[in-house]
């Protein structure tokens, strides 16, 4: 065997050795947490029965299971119109503040001006201006979708202003030196730039949706996650209450996921 074929077969078992430390690394970062989660709900099951929690407390994990089961069909007629909700609050509130944030960019003046009233208004608890869009917009889809928008507009508009401003000096004194216009620094230079930024918040967004049409629900729906939850508080279901609260938790997970999966599509560097 010669000295080439040596040192080929050397670098075939390193990239096999890699491939396979890779994949090893992947299965455990997803095995580790599935078996931390499976560990937790057999302690919540084991706990439950052997300390005779009433199941108005706490349901065991199998009470829930079941009630997932048992009560689907009114889990998903209520599951719809939160997604609705969550979706359009995500979508509206992240281009509102993708907007402004080019806005402020572009003209300190308005930056001076609505970045302090935008501080303020994200000051005001969720829980409190709540009642007020319902009084202003009514009880319906509106209402929901604003709060849901509201909620995730603040986050990314710090970090899309940031990100946009987040530009090498070098790359703009160049852009200036082959005479580009203001749209071709946006972008090529600015808008590239900014994209860790955003999906950084729009991950956040994806979470914080579901909370605010859950909120505006409380405040006035009949059908909706939020309206299921308060109709098992008052009527003591705890494992319909449990099985709402994990379902609009997967509601969070799969607008996260979404967003990732997004994110890798775009951002490749």
């Amino acid at each position: 065997m010669t000295t080439l074929e040596n040192a080929l077969n050397v670098i075939q078992t390193d990239e096999a050795a890699e491939i396979a430390a890779a994949r090893r690394n992947r299965l455990i970062a997803v095995a580790t947490p599935v078996a931390t989660a499976a560990a937790l709900i057999a302690l919540w099951e084991v706990g439950v029965r052997a300390f005779g929690v009433p199941d108005y407390i706490a349901p065991t994990p199998s009470a829930v299971a079941s009630t997932l089961v048992g009560e689907f069909p009114q889990l998903m007629r209520n599951f719809w119109p939160t997604f609705y909700e969550s979706v359009l609050g995500f979508v509206v509130g992240n281009l509102a503040a993708v907007l402004i944030a080019v806005a402020f960019v572009h003209s300190r003046f308005a930056e001076r001006a609505f970045f302090p009233i935008a501080v303020f208004v994200n000051t005001i608890p969720i829980l409190a201006i709540a009642p007020i869009l319902v009084l202003i917009f009514g009880a319906g889809l509106t209402a929901k979708v604003v709060i849901a928008a509201l909620i995730c507009f603040f986050p990314t508009l710090v970090n899309m202003v940031r990100g946009l401003q987040a530009v090498s000096p070098q790359a703009l004194e160049l852009a200036r030196i082959l005479s580009a216009s203001k749209s071709e620094v946006f972008w090529k230079i600015r808008l590239p730039s900014s994209l860790p930024f955003l999906f950084s918040a729009l991950k956040i967004a994806a979470t914080t949706c579901v909370i605010g049409a859950i909120v505006g629900e409380w405040v006035g729906a009949d059908l909706g996650l939020g309206a299921l939850i308060l109709d098992a508080t008052f009527n003591f279901r705890s494992a319909l209450l449990y099985a709402t609260v994990f379902l609009s938790s997967g509601l969070s997970v799969l607008l996260f996921v979404a967003v990732s999966v997004v994110e890798r599509l775009v951002v490749r560097w």
